[in-house]
């Protein structure tokens, strides 16, 4: 990893607090050092981390974490890999509970996530159908709580937008989206949030994508423990600085600037406070 050398280059200049935007900091990669983890967040200028749930026993798993650690905000969702082909058919039961789930802790959490679509590990069409379906009604969900939402769309950008658009959603933060710039943009006009993860370093979409969007529509995340600037690599917030120099080179204006634009827009989203635990 290279975090010494990204503190250094942070204590350099004036910081501005990061966030976050989605990450899985429940996982069990984590369990061994969580607390080192969110230290050396903090200590790089993290000062909000959005954790998401994918499923009912996840999402308990979300609720107690930010119970313990303010330094968590919480969303709850069911990802829609839990319909892939390789899985054991998901029942209507579990949906249903993680829909109990979201509106017993509406007022505790600040977005539901991680929802949407993945034609990658989904590609039976009755499967791909009962994805659409538990989505569109998450969407709906969201509406009714007025929440936002926190959107996973693996090989279905233009389906999730589209559907997006079609209910009127507007409050959308699109994580780690790998579709086509074109089909983005259209969720820029509506509002949406892409969030851009560490792996940035390698991936030339996500530089596209960045070079394409304003940077009012932008936002940080890790995705932790996935999608670090090294691949096999177990990823963590602190590494968000490197997201933060790479969309500072393509878009040609100071790290800070984008420090302040991403955390302003993260707050917006997510209808956060600003929180410092030094």
């Amino acid at each position: 990893m290279q975090y010494n050398r990204i503190v250094a280059w942070k204590e350099k200049r004036n910081m501005h607090p990061l966030i976050d935007c989605h990450a899985h900091l429940t996982d069990r990669a984590f369990d061994a050092d969580r607390g080192a983890v969110i230290a050396r967040a903090k200590e790089a200028g993290v000062s909000r981390v959005v954790i998401v749930g994918q499923d009912g026993d996840e999402n308990e798993a979300v609720l107690a974490a930010q119970m313990e650690e303010p330094f968590f905000a919480g969303c709850l969702g069911y990802h829609p890999d839990r319909f892939a082909d390789d899985r054991p058919p998901p029942t209507g039961e579990a949906l249903e509970r993680v829909i109990g789930q979201i509106r017993r802790s509406a007022g505790e959490i600040v977005a539901i996530g991680e929802v949407g679509l993945d034609r990658w590990v989904c590609r039976d069409d009755a499967r791909r159908e009962a994805q659409h379906d538990a989505l569109a009604r998450l969407v709906d969900l969201a509406a009714e709580l007025d929440l936002p939402l926190n959107l996973h769309s693996r090989s279905a950008g233009r389906r999730t937008i589209d559907l997006l658009l079609q209910k009127g959603a507007s409050r959308v933060l699109m994580h780690a989206y790998d579709g086509k710039a074109g089909h983005a943009l259209r969720g820029v006009e509506a509002g949406f949030v892409f969030s851009i993860p560490p792996s940035i370093v390698r991936s030339p979409q996500k530089r596209k994508l960045v070079r394409a969007l304003p940077l009012e529509a932008l936002a940080l995340e890790s995705d932790s423990p996935v999608l670090g600037p090294e691949r096999g690599e177990r990823n963590e917030p602190a590494n968000l600085t490197l997201t933060v120099a790479a969309i500072a080179e393509i878009k040609g204006v100071r790290p800070e600037e984008v420090e302040r634009v991403t955390t302003h827009n993260a707050l917006r989203l997510f209808a956060l406070h600003e929180f410092r635990s030094d």
